[in-house]
């Protein structure tokens, strides 16, 4: 009798187990999932609209470029043609849309730059985090960053004024690896003058390159920031 009840048990638990797998979502499922998004995400005409309805950001469709097409036209993207880089060793989509004013931040330099930007969840079809509101507009995304031959470092400055959107809404000083692509490409500046404008480029980032939350649940984001250095 008690045999009986232990192999009946026993069949009962990993029927349960079973359902568990069943029910649950494998990484390699999530990872087709955010593949399936990208995908979708690059050959649809995107719009993205504010909470009110406004149109924000037009990101259209997206013509992708590789890394030698990228580099043989002297590391730009062509606007006109809505042209991303991806970047195959990361999976980071990447569109130059100024090189900024200033230089490029050379091996063993560190600066502070200030950061603005929006954060649009592609899985989830919506604007998820931004600093571009008058909320956070005295309070922008602060990331102090060093170049050690050509690996860039970064953390999310909360000594200057707590933290900004980022950090607030994450809880991290890490900055999403996605975010330092860019600055192999762009300049590192101020604008000085009427004809000069700081760096902005537009992004996709997978949740390998994302930060913690986006890592932990697998899912993708595209971003527009700009950067901008911060006087000392």
């Amino acid at each position: 009798m008690k045999k009986a009840i232990y192999l009946w048990l026993v069949l009962l638990l990993t029927g349960w187990g079973m359902q568990g797998c069943d029910d649950g979502e494998t990484y390699a499922e999530q990872r087709q999932r955010e593949r399936d998004a990208i995908a979708a995400f690059l050959n649809r005409d995107v719009v993205i609209y504010t909470s009110d309805g406004e149109e924000l950001i037009h990101v259209g469709k997206i013509n992708t470029i590789s890394e030698s097409a990228f580099y043989a036209q002297d590391s730009t993207t062509n606007l006109e043609r809505n042209e991303y880089v991806v970047f195959e060793n990361t999976g980071v989509y990447m569109q130059i849309v100024r090189k900024g004013a200033g230089e490029k931040l050379q091996h063993g330099q560190q600066k502070r730059i200030i950061c603005r930007y929006t954060e649009f969840n592609i899985l989830r079809d919506s604007v998820q985090t931004t600093n571009n509101t008058s909320y956070w507009a005295t309070n922008p995304d602060i990331i102090d960053v060093v170049n050690t031959y050509g690996t860039f470092t970064a953390s999310f400055n909360t000594s200057v004024n707590g933290g900004g959107a980022m950090y607030s809404y994450y809880g991290s000083t890490a900055v999403p690896a996605g975010w330092l692509v860019p600055l192999t490409y762009i300049n590192i500046g101020r604008q000085l003058a009427a004809d000069e404008e700081i760096a902005k480029v537009r992004l996709i980032v997978p949740h390998s390159q994302g930060h913690s939350d986006a890592s932990s649940n697998v899912y993708p984001c595209f971003y527009e920031i700009t950067y901008q250095e911060m006087h000392n």
